[in-house]
């Protein structure tokens, strides 16, 4: 059986977490510290969960003389917002998977 080729639907293609090679994030002795957090400690994890919010706290409506202003989401404009995020799953994750607790308080 031959094998068919295959090819990208545009030549430049690059997988959305590409980077380029010459570029330097200064960030990234952070998002290395925040991905290897390792979470085995269930005190640790609700710590987690009670520090990092689910949602983003600083996007709300502002009524001013009769008119209503929407603030939109601020939180991906951090930089470690992923990692952020990513560190507040797994300790949702070790909470309700390892340590088999209700985890419904900690959701919007």
């Amino acid at each position: 059986m031959a094998s068919i080729p295959h090819s990208h639907p545009h030549p430049n293609y690059h997988p959305p977490n590409y980077k380029k090679s010459r570029s330097f994030d200064l960030l990234s002795p952070l998002r290395r510290l925040l991905d290897g957090i390792q979470i085995k400690n269930s005190r640790l994890a609700h710590r987690i969960c009670q520090v990092i919010p689910c949602c983003c706290p600083f996007e709300r409506d502002v009524n001013l003389f009769g008119r209503t202003f929407h603030i939109p989401a601020l939180c991906k404009i951090n930089p470690l917002y992923d990692e952020v995020v990513a560190l507040r799953f797994r300790a949702l994750s070790y909470l309700a998977d390892e340590c088999g607790e209700d985890v419904t308080k900690y959701i919007c």
